[in-house]
């Protein structure tokens, strides 16, 4: 085992497949209802400045400008 094969498996992918990285554009592909504060992201909304986890390649971090300090998971994500 080479570390170039640890570094495929870090890959943080959306949902359609496409690699996304620190500082990627987001848009949502369905409607996530945020729990702890009363509203929903709808479809289609854009998010900026992602910050991929490290440790954990199926979430994201990242803020709105209803939600600040959101993890979202990338099965929900598109790049855009």
């Amino acid at each position: 085992m080479s570390y170039d094969d640890d570094e495929e498996d870090d890959k943080v992918l959306d949902s359609n497949g496409n690699e996304l990285k620190d500082g990627d554009s987001v848009t949502l592909i369905k409607d996530l209802k945020v729990k702890g504060a009363n509203t929903t992201l709808k479809r289609g909304t854009l998010v900026k400045n992602i910050r991929v986890n490290p440790y954990k390649p199926e979430e994201i971090e990242c803020s709105t400008k209803q939600v600040k300090g959101l993890v979202l998971k990338t099965c929900f994500l598109k790049k855009a």
